[in-house]
């Protein structure tokens, strides 16, 4: 059943749990630097580590969509779920109005629309009619 729980719901409530604790300053704390050999500096934040697992979670969500079994509608109807809790936290919370927040909504809306593009496409092969 666990397989059923959509997985965009660990940054939405990373993100939640940052912001109410020590901020949104903290998303623009540099967690790693490395010279490169070119000269430049990358630096990693820890928005960027946080779009990254989003990103993670979208590519198993879009694994998912592909099984068919009685757990895929329950995690669509979740990922729905998840994604209206994003929009609404977006347009109703001061703290939520960000562009790494708005990023996060859309791959959750992404990944709505993959899990029933996909578990459409995937329905329609397994339908034989016999002939």
């Amino acid at each position: 059943m666990f397989i059923a729980i959509p997985l965009m719901i660990v940054p939405f409530v990373f993100y939640n749990a940052v912001m109410l604790g020590s901020g949104l300053p903290s998303f623009a704390a540099t967690l790693v630097t490395v010279p490169m050999l070119s000269g430049a500096i990358w630096t990693m934040t820890l928005s960027d580590v946080l779009v990254l697992t989003a990103l993670v979670a979208l590519f198993f969500e879009v694994l998912k969509a592909t099984m068919s079994n009685r757990g895929s509608l329950i995690n669509h109807m979740l990922s729905m779920l998840v994604f209206v809790v994003f929009l609404v936290e977006f347009l109703l919370v001061r703290d939520a109005a960000t562009q790494l927040f708005f990023t996060l909504m859309v791959i959750a809306f992404i990944d709505v629309v993959a899990g029933f593009t996909i578990s459409n496409r995937a329905a329609g092969r397994d339908v034989s009619i016999g002939l």
